[in-house]
């Protein structure tokens, strides 16, 4: 679809080729309002009666006197299945942490300590070696310690592995983005590094749909179909002092859900005028499977990673001191709207 697809008109942008079955992120398996019901009753029953956790969309903060311990908890998902496939687990513990970490960063909270957990079927020395790189190569891209883990064997519940963690971070109270835009404000995105670790079901699915991961890649880069999909997730650590700089007010991770990440916000409309150029692994994703615009918006990052609210008399100082770029506003109201659809 390229940087300025989309149809330019919402009522039209779930059309798509009637000759070819439409793929999306739930007839692949993965309905996403199912995911999250089934989160917040899990969230809400954990949680009943308990005061002392403070509320965020991206961290469980714990009042620990001036400060707050943050924990936040995720996986790779069923990314490692094409690792699994190339036989490549280099760079998916780069994706444990990056996925974790980040969303400690749209708290406002630095990372300090992470902690793994591989679950597999049958120990196996090379890949888990791999496995080890990887995550090794995120925490010091991350600047994080490494404090432990745990590999378990249970062939009767686990087919292949499995690869998760939580990530620890330590912020003053004062330093923690308050979590809400404002409306007037400018929105600060950063580029992605491609499809990240989310929507991967619906990815594998469609590229495999007429090929094979050891595909050739149709564009440069990669030399293999496979090997663009397991490009690992960027790491925002960086962005984290700058944007406490400018008074960033709330900050969004693009993960599942896609550009409806930018809810978490605050409830306001969301006008995206200047984001990310897509990504040839994205318009691969969107051929093969014959998925519409407004699913691929709905399901990956199409570009951009991160995003930030904030003053817009701050927003061009921030994108330039941190290679992003202004990509929109908020605005009352409600959705998201970008390259013509409202999400």
């Amino acid at each position: 679809m390229g940087d300025d697809g989309g149809n330019g008109d919402a009522e039209n942008a779930e059309e798509t080729d009637t000759d070819v079955e439409e793929l999306t992120y739930a007839g692949a398996g993965v309905d996403i309002d199912a995911s999250e019901a089934a989160t917040a009753a899990l969230v809400g029953a954990a949680n009943a009666g308990d005061d002392t956790e403070t509320e965020s969309d991206y961290a469980g903060l714990l009042d620990i006197g001036d400060r707050y311990l943050a924990l936040a908890t995720d996986g790779v998902g069923t990314k490692l299945l094409v690792a699994e496939a190339l036989g490549d687990y280099s760079t998916v513990g780069i994706d444990c942490i990056a996925m974790n970490a980040n969303d400690l960063v749209a708290a406002g909270v630095r990372p300090v300590a992470f902690v793994d957990y591989l679950a597999v079927d049958d120990p196996d020395e090379a890949f888990a070696e791999q496995v080890g790189e990887g995550l090794r190569a995120g925490a010091e891209a991350a600047d994080l310690a490494l404090v432990g883990g745990e590999t378990a064997v249970m062939p009767e519940v686990v087919k292949g592995l499995d690869l998760a963690g939580t990530c620890a971070g330590l912020a003053r109270k004062d330093a923690v983005f308050a979590g809400e835009a404002e409306a007037g404000d400018a929105l600060v995105g950063w580029e992605s590094s491609g499809i990240h670790s989310n929507g991967l079901t619906l990815a594998r699915e469609a590229v495999t749909r007429e090929g094979d991961y050891t595909d050739p890649c149709p564009f440069e880069g990669y030399d293999t179909v496979g090997a663009a999909l397991l490009e690992p997730t960027r790491l925002y650590m960086d962005l984290l002092d700058p944007m406490r700089e400018h008074g960033v007010r709330a900050a969004a991770h693009v993960t599942g859900g896609g550009w409806t990440n930018l809810d978490r916000l605050g409830t306001f409309r969301y006008e995206i005028d200047d984001p990310w150029p897509v990504q040839p692994v994205f318009d691969l994703v969107q051929e093969r499977g014959n998925v519409s615009d407004g699913e691929m918006h709905r399901t990956f990052n199409m570009g951009t990673g991160f995003v930030a609210a904030l003053d817009p008399d701050a927003a061009e100082s921030l994108a330039v001191a941190t290679d992003g770029r202004v990509i929109g506003r908020v605005e009352e109201g409600d959705g998201v709207s970008i390259r013509g659809m409202k999400l």
